[in-house]
């Protein structure tokens, strides 16, 4: 073998040198000619160049993928596998002749170097590595080495998060790819990807979308080595081994060059460097990368290109030749000959490789790339079937190809799917620009070129969806174009920059969405705190002239205006005066800022003095004076709710006058609490419960606003929590009473009840039912009615209001029933002779059969201000469904067999305190939480103490026991002393009632 280098040129030196665009440049300088690229995409970036000179008739394309020949064209752009083997052109260019040395593909580039020559210019390209070779293999050529344009300098180890604009991350597998590119995503706003797998549409788009400034990062393998033009400042290796088709090995350090040499554009200067888990370079490797100084290329790849297609034998055996020019050695077996390996030990494969023609038909069909990147047996399998169709048809069956085009025409699935069909693709578009094998290959171009084309775009669209958050690269580009960025805000509060979101106003508060970091986040900001300025005072205008309507205040203490949250309430010193804090950003401020507040603060006093209006006038009353004045006082201190036996020297001491002035303000004075009725409806309880909350830290507690849905459900009485907050049930207008807890205002109508019994004189004409003595009385269903609760819930009430509970005699069971059937008759007697005047007991029957039936032992209320009037009728429901209650009650009881029946049950008030009352300070209404202890008996107001407590206290005082009374000394049962006449108060409910009595008797 006889080799020349005459009329050929060497141009050699690092990238960045301009070799290609010299090469272009001389091309079409002369009448025709053809260059060899390495990559389809570089072979479609050059196209696009020569297009530009020539014009789009004067230049083909050709790749295994694509063809494009106008009729006189007269210059080919093509990759080196694709060049012809000979060319009449005048000129010739390969690039990238390092490549011969190259494991896979280098013996097609040591072929074209060789052989391939123009009449009247041949140029080869490549790096200064190849000077020795070359001139070894080639004697005479002529050899120019250009200098690189601008300094290449090592910048050490990086975190990937922490390299600068402009870089590029390489990598030598997909996943790291992916994995890095994700990382940068979420970090610095996203990366475009390039990978020798994807489709060279792909890679322009993503290329494009790191050459636009969209993204700032490119991740990408070593294929940026190969002639792309790329605007990257900086590269950083996070790997530095890779697969090379054969075996994972460390990238030679005119490998890591070629890379590394992509950072840097023209005079620019660029830097390389390590990032990840790579070791830092070693002195020696970065001088060497640095200088451009490597090893030079010893050996090239070599395959014979004389190959017999006498039989499969010869043809193996001529491929198997080895060179006989020093300085090439036989190529290992590409992918084209192991494939032939695999077929020739098919029977049906060689039956058919019978003949020359065939078995050159045979290995032009080996030269199938394996786009797929399967296994050599899946691949050759694949030839097979064509190589039949081939053979036996003459071309390969186009229903075969239309199902396999079909299977991969779908643009669903994720980045390894598509990647998938796209391989899948370019195989069926290689089979349509092969010659002779199909029967409209035109047809099938068109057809796999779309689809390549639709998947690429689809591939491209999930790259960029994935791995770059377009509102921040958006972002970023105004910026570096030094662009004013626009904000606006939407009308439901979404603040936009250039377009994008990026947070969201709530109130007078900006709260960012998550994007980018460092000085573009600032701008970003800036940009969106620039138009919220202008909003803050717009809104605060807008908050200024706005109604009560437009703000709330929730159950958080959080003041809303438009469902915004725009204050928040704290204690004052005052719990009737809460203060204000303003949620607002710092660009809130001045004017705009005083005149929010302002509102708010007008809006929260408005607000307390309307829910509250009874407690608010009381509490500047200048018309009570004296003893009523401090009533007063104590009962704005405890929100509206005082216990009367804590003030029974003041209610005692206040004339009627002072009462009457008191009812004025809507207080009403009951049996058990000096309280205001208004005060018990669902909005003032939540709003008292609310302030008390804020003055004592009780928005965590346990039961907070739990008892505000109970109290607007209507319920009189509800069973108590012991994990809750005990005061919260006194906030909400209940009394703790053992097991339930009961409404005030019901105790009262409770009140109402059982006076009347403890009154009944045996001279009056009709017993009222549940009275026994004038002193004692049993519990009715009318009680339990009211109270929704049982026959053992009654004890524990009564016990807590201090009363005292005698079991009755057989004897006293027995006058008992005898008081019950004497009511009963002379109510029958009643009714014939027409007597149309309700005695006290029957209007109190009429209470029970209009109040609501219990529901689950809980039952509904009446209007928490009803008037203050001996009996409450308000909201009341029949009385049969009480009775009916009652009744199952009893009914459930009697079925028991195994449980004895219940000992009757005589009450009378009590001596001693309640039982929540003993060994603790008296409950001081709803400012005050009362601590309860077991055992003992109640005590009602002006009632005296309990046998056991006063025998207790005669111990303590050193007195002995107590004194038995002689029967002489006990007054006569229905026996009262003479009660001092007071002024008669024309207000009061008692005064009404004893007019009403008095009419009756007339």
């Amino acid at each position: 073998m006889i080799l020349s280098g005459r009329g050929v040129t060497a141009m050699l030196g690092p990238t960045n040198t301009g070799k290609t665009h010299f090469a272009i440049e001389r091309m079409v300088a002369h009448s025709s000619g053809v260059i060899g690229l390495p990559l389809r995409l570089l072979a479609r970036e050059v196209y696009g160049r020569v297009v530009e000179k020539v014009g789009v008739n004067n230049v083909a394309l050709i790749t295994g993928e694509e063809k494009i020949s106008p009729p006189k064209a007269r210059f080919q752009v093509c990759t080196v596998e694709a060049m012809p083997r000979e060319a009449d052109v005048a000129f010739v260019a390969i690039d990238e002749v390092q490549l011969a040395g190259d494991m896979e593909r280098g013996h097609i580039f040591t072929d074209r170097i060789l052989h391939l020559r123009g009449r009247e210019e041949t140029l080869l390209l490549g790096a200064a590595t190849m000077k020795p070779i070359l001139r070894s293999l080639l004697p005479g050529i002529s050899v120019i080495e250009r200098p690189r344009m601008s300094h290449l300098l090592y910048a050490g180890q990086k975190k990937i998060t922490r390299l600068p604009r402009r870089s590029a991350v390489v990598a030598f597998s997909s996943d790291e790819v992916y994995a890095i590119a994700e990382l940068i995503r979420r970090q610095r706003g996203g990366a475009a990807v390039v990978l020798g797998a994807l489709s060279p549409r792909t890679r322009n788009a993503q290329v494009e979308l790191y050459q636009n400034g969209d993204v700032e990062y490119l991740v990408a393998t070593d294929a940026i080595g190969m002639g792309l033009n790329l605007d990257v400042d900086h590269v950083a290796f996070a790997q530095d081994r890779k697969f090379d088709g054969f075996q994972y090995r460390p990238l030679n350090p005119g490998e890591l060059a070629q890379v590394a040499g992509r950072a840097g554009r023209h005079t620019s200067d660029g830097t390389f460097g390590v990032t990840g888990r790579v070791a830092p370079f070693d002195d020696e490797l970065v001088e060497r990368i640095e200088a451009h100084e490597f090893d030079p290329v010893k050996v090239l790849q070599w395959r014979s290109k004389a190959l017999d297609f006498a039989s499969l034998a010869a043809l193996r055996n001529s491929l198997d030749q080895v060179p006989t020019v020093s300085g090439l050695t036989r190529a290992l077996p590409a992918v084209d000959q192991r494939a032939l390996e695999f077929l020739t030990r098919n029977p049906d494969i060689v039956a058919r490789a019978d003949r020359p023609a065939r078995i050159e038909t045979l290995w032009d069909a080996c030269s199938l790339p394996d786009y797929r990147r399967i296994a050599p047996a899946q691949h050759a399998d694949l030839i097979a079937s064509l190589y039949r169709d081939l053979v036996d048809r003459g071309q390969v069956d186009e229903d075969f190809l239309a199902s396999q085009v079909r299977h991969a025409d779908r643009t669903d699935g994720e980045i390894d799917t598509l990647s998938a069909r796209i391989a899948q693709i370019r195989t069926w578009t290689y089979v349509s620009n092969r010659p002779g094998w199909l029967a409209d290959p035109t047809h099938w171009q068109e057809k796999t070129r779309k689809i390549e084309d639709r998947l690429s775009d689809a591939l491209h669209e999930r790259l960029t969806k994935r791995f770059v958050d377009r509102r921040t690269s958006v972002l970023m580009k105004r910026l570096r174009e030094n662009a004013m960025l626009e904000a606006e805000i939407s009308v439901n509060g979404d603040v936009f920059v250039e377009g994008h979101h990026v947070g969201e106003l709530a109130g007078f508060r900006f709260k960012a969405v998550s994007g980018a970091e460092g000085p573009d986040a600032k701008a970003i900001e800036a940009a969106a705190q620039k138009a919220l300025a202008l909003e803050f005072e717009a809104r605060a205008a807008r908050l200024h002239a706005s109604g009560n309507a437009d703000l709330a205040i929730d159950a958080s203490g959080s003041l809303r205006w438009l469902g915004d949250p725009v204050a928040r309430l704290v204690a004052g010193d005052d719990i009737l005066r809460p203060r204000v804090i303003l949620l607002a950003d710092e660009q809130l401020s001045g004017p705009a800022r005083d005149h929010a507040v302002a509102r708010i603060e007008r809006f929260v006093a408005h607000h307390i003095q309307t829910v509250l209006k009874p407690l608010d006038e009381l509490s500047r009353a200048e018309d009570i004076q004296g003893l009523a004045r401090g009533l007063a006082f104590q009962l704005v201190e405890n929100l509206g709710v005082l216990f009367r036996r804590d003030v029974a020297n003041e209610v005692k001491s206040l004339d009627q006058d002072a009462r009457a002035s008191m009812r004025h303000y809507g207080v009403r004075f009951g049996a058990y609490h000096v309280f205001i009725p208004a005060l018990l409806k669902p909005a003032p309880a939540e709003l008292i419960t609310l302030l008390w909350a804020l003055k004592n830290d009780g928005l965590e507690k346990p039961g907070y606003g739990e008892l505000i849905p109970v109290l607007a459900a209507g319920r009189t009485s509800v069973v108590t929590d012991p994990t809750y907050e005990r005061m919260f049930y006194k906030l909400a207008g209940f009394r703790f009473l053992g097991k339930r807890a009961v409404r005030i205002d019901i105790l009262e109508r409770l009140a109402d009840l059982i006076r009347p019994l403890t009154q009944w004189k045996a001279s009056d004409a009709l017993p009222p039912e549940g009275a026994f003595d004038g002193r004692r009385f049993v519990t009715t269903p009318a009680m339990m009615s009211i109270l929704g609760a049982t026959p053992d819930d009654m004890e524990e009430i009564l016990k807590g209001l201090g009363y005292r509970a005698d079991v009755a005699s057989p004897e006293e069971v027995e006058k008992l029933t005898a008081i019950q059937a004497e009511r009963e008759a002379q109510t029958q007697q009643a009714k014939p002779a027409g007597v149309a005047v309700e005695t006290v007991a029957k209007r109190h029957a009429a209470t029970a059969e209009k109040t609501e039936s219990p529901s689950e032992g809980e039952a509904s209320a009446a209007p928490a201000d009803a008037e203050e009037s001996p009996v409450s009728t308000d909201n009341a429901a029949p009385a049969e469904t009480a009775a009916a209650a009652v009744d199952e009650a009893v009914a459930a009881t009697e079925e028991k067999p195994a449980e004895e029946p219940k000992p009757v049950l005589l009450w009378r008030p009590g001596g001693g305190r309640s039982q929540n009352e003993r060994g603790n300070r008296p409950e001081r209404g709803r400012g005050q939480r009362p601590q309860g202890r077991k055992g003992g008996q109640g005590s009602g107001q002006g009632e005296p103490r309990g046998e056991g407590e006063q025998a207790s206290r005669g111990q303590r005082h050193g007195k002995g026991p107590k004194r038995e009374r002689r029967d002489e000394d006990r007054p006569q049962r229905n026996e009262r002393p003479q009660r001092r006449e007071k002024p008669v108060d024309p207000d009061s409910p008692f005064a009404k009632l004893a007019a009403l009595k008095a009419q009756m008797k007339r």
